[in-house]
């Protein structure tokens, strides 16, 4: 695999690579969209709710992001069709250095922003939520010893 070439996975194993990266101590390179009305870098947090954005009163609106709710499932065919689309668009890096979780059990990668740490009330940090992080991301960039066995099998085969 040549270094203008990119390993196109399905979203499972796709996160997976992500878990598996972090949970072994490598950090990485995400490269996705933050043009959701959902990424609200001052409040740290980044969600992918159910309801739509144009379905939403004002006061849910004002309100998006600082209480948890029900967020989209992300399926192959929805991803695909954000990113055909272009409401999926390759528009900004973060540098993935974490997981968490919330109140609900709610898996979050926590992402440095370059925006600097008064940007957001975690110091610069946003906790962008599984949900989000499958749709949205276009790419990761990370050290080949923290793909998962089978993964790095395959790029050696190739």
């Amino acid at each position: 695999m040549g270094y203008n070439q990119y390993l196109n996975l399905p979203p499972n194993e796709f996160m997976q690579v992500i878990d598996h990266a972090i949970e072994n101590g490598f950090s990485m390179v995400w490269d996705g969209d933050i043009t959701e009305n959902s990424f609200k870098q001052a409040l740290g947090i980044a969600l992918l709710p159910l309801k739509e954005w144009d379905q939403r009163t004002r006061e849910e609106r004002a309100n998006i992001c600082k209480i948890p709710e029900t967020e989209k499932e992300i399926t192959q065919e929805l991803r695909q069709e954000s990113f055909d689309n272009y409401k999926t668009t390759d528009d900004h890096l973060m540098h993935i250095t974490g997981l968490a979780t919330d109140q609900n059990g709610t898996k979050f990668y926590k992402a440095k922003n370059s925006w600097g740490i008064q940007s957001s009330k975690y110091g610069g940090y946003v906790y962008m939520s599984e949900s989000y992080t499958r749709s949205k991301t276009v790419s990761v960039v990370l050290h080949k010893d923290g793909l998962p066995p089978k993964i790095a099998e395959h790029l050696e085969k190739n």
